[in-house]
Order: structure tokens, then sequence, then C-alpha cells
């Protein structure tokens, strides 16, 4: 196992640089006009400094000093401030928020993370028992509607469901809004009596005693969490259905019913256990993809998290921006696939052989 995972962790220095290299290269395809966004904050009123400028941070050099300079930085000529530098935390600046994008990254990502934390259990849990309950009463009725739901779960737009779910439970029933928290509690968590242990709504709310800040952050959760379950739960339904059926059919589940044990241990001792290895790959990536951001699902109920703000940089054309939440994202994607196949080779043995 020991060795194994020193395998992948050898391969993260690489993975970080095919990603560095794949996203400076489409920056490359930028102007060294909109490229000097990296370096300077506005744009000067006299066009005619642009070639200064560009000529100063170097934007017109080879490719591999360019590259070099945006992962190292480069000291300003004049007051020998280090200038960029993805490797000192500089990932440009965004126009539209007005802010460094890794300041951008550091207000919105708890937020993110918040929801995740939060969404990973009905996500995956309830997706994975619909699957195992209609694999189990295969062709039965269970089954039958599980794959309707799960036919319309896939076919189904997320935005479409969403602004469902604000029709009914905001405009009809009032029950809940779209947003982090209320006006009320916004002002609250901005005061300086309010302690912010770990950027996390729910969980300063628990640990400054506020219960009534957590509850008022989970019902503005309630309606993303509904909508990317609801997606998520049809693919997690097929996978883990197919998988378990398969399973089912093994050799040794046939053994284990013969020797007389309950269905019970059959199924969820026997067989679900090795009908997991291809569900746990999926439940990795929905992962990735809840710390990456749901782009419309924050956009939907204007949460303000990574989805939505480089939703809006898009938008807006801010390019530095949006490039520099690709990085960012791809930097989650390297971290969490390695723990992804660390969890692989612990639900398979042979993996660790392979």
């Amino acid at each position: 196992m020991t060795t194994f995972i020193i395998r992948r962790l050898l391969l993260v220095p690489v993975l970080l640089f095919g990603v560095t290299v794949v996203i400076f290269g489409m920056m490359m395809l930028l102007s060294p006009t909109e490229r000097s966004a990296l370096y300077i904050r506005d744009f000067p009123k006299n066009e005619a400094a642009l070639p200064g400028i560009i000529k100063q941070y170097g934007l017109d050099d080879p490719f591999y000093l360019q590259y070099w300079h945006w992962m190292v930085g480069r000291a300003d000529p004049v007051s020998g401030e280090r200038k960029g530098g993805i490797l000192f935390g500089d990932f440009g600046f965004s126009r539209t928020a007005s802010e460094p994008v890794v300041t951008l990254i550091k207000d919105r990502f708890p937020n993110t993370l918040d929801l995740t934390i939060w969404a990973v259990a009905p996500v995956i849990l309830v997706g994975i028992w619909l699957g195992v309950q209609a694999a189990v009463h295969h062709n039965g009725i269970i089954d039958q509607a599980a794959r309707i739901f799960s036919i319309v779960g896939t076919s189904f737009p997320t935005f479409v469901f969403g602004l469902l779910m604000l029709m009914l439970f905001y405009a009809t029933l009032h029950w809940f809004q779209p947003g982090r928290l209320s006006d009320v509690n916004l002002r609250i968590i901005s005061q300086p009596g309010f302690n912010h242990y770990t950027s996390l709504i729910t969980f300063d709310a628990l640990l400054n005693g506020r219960f009534d800040i957590f509850l008022d952050a989970i019902r503005h959760m309630v309606l993303p969490i509904l909508t990317l379950s609801y997606i998520s739960w049809a693919t997690f339904l097929r996978v883990t259905r197919s998988s378990m059926l398969e399973t089912l059919r093994m050799e040794y589940v046939t053994t284990a019913r013969a020797k007389g044990l309950k269905e019970s241990d059959v199924i969820y001792k026997h067989a679900q256990p090795n009908a997991m290895i291809p569900v746990v790959t999926l439940a990795g990536f929905q992962v990735i993809s809840l710390l990456g951001g749901v782009v419309i699902t924050e956009t939907v109920f204007n949460y303000p998290g990574i989805g939505s703000a480089a939703a809006r940089a898009a938008v807006s054309l801010d390019v530095v921006a949006v490039l520099g939440f690709a990085l960012f994202d791809g930097l989650i994607l390297i971290v969490a696939n390695l723990i992804v196949d660390i969890l692989y080779a612990v639900v398979d043995p042979r993996v660790r052989l392979s």
C-alpha cells in the first residue's frame, strides 16, 4: 500500500506541470495587452504607455521565459517588488471583482466547501441506496420506478429543475430563499463580535453558539442541495444498480446463499462492498465537481461560491479570472484524484498490485 501511494505521489508534480502548461498555453492565445492584467490592476489612460508596460513585464518574450515568469514572478524594474508568480499565489487581478483572483477564491471557496460538506451525504449515500434497492428488487415495481426516475433525472436540465424548485419553494410556498444568508444574519456575521474560526458559516455559527444563524444557513442551502442531489441520484442509481446486478450473479454470492446466510447479510456484507468499486470512482469525481464549484446551481440560487464567481467572470470576459479559476479547479482535480486512487486501492486490494 505504501509503494502504491508513493507511486501516485510521484505523479503529482508531473500532472501539476501539465496543468500549468495547458492553462498558460491558453493564456498565450491572448494579446500581450490582455495578459498585462496579470501584473497591473488598471490599464493606463494613455494607450501609448501600453508598449512600455508590455516591454517592462516581458510579455513579448519567448514562450518558455514568459512561462517561467508566470510561475515564479519577476521583479519590478522600478520598485524591485516581485510581480506575478503562481507559486507565490498570484493568479492575476480580476476586473469584475476589483480584487486579486486569489483573494476572490479565498472569499468564495469556503462557501462552496460549506455547500459540498452538507451535500455529499445526501448526494452519494441516497444515490447508492437507491441503486442497491433497484438491483435487489430486479424487474420489480421498485426497479421499474427507479428506471423511470433515472431516465428523467439524467435528461432533466439542472437549471430547469433549479428554477422549478425556486418557483415552488420560494415564490409559492415562501419556505426557502436563494442566497447564502438572510440580510439580518449577514450583518451579524460581519460584526466584530462574531468569530470566524473556519470561514465556513455553518460551523462558525455553531462554534459561536448561534444556532439561529446555523439554521438560516442550512435553510438557504436546501434548494441547491436538493437540485444537486436529484441530478446526481440518477447517475449513482444507474451505476450502482448495474454493478450490484453483476455482483449478485457471482458464484460467491450463490455460495453464501446456499450456506443459509440471511439475505441482508448476503447483500450488504458480501455483495455491496464488491459492487462499490466503480461507485467510489464516481463519488470521487462528484466531490471534485462540487469543490470546483457547480456553476449552474450556484448561479440559479444566487449562491456566492466559486461557481457563480466563475460564471460572472466568464460573462464579463474577465479572462484572467476565468483562467485563475481553471488553474484552481485543476489543482483540486489532481489532489482529489489522488485521494480517489487511494480509496480505490483500499476498496479493491488488487489495484495496489497493478
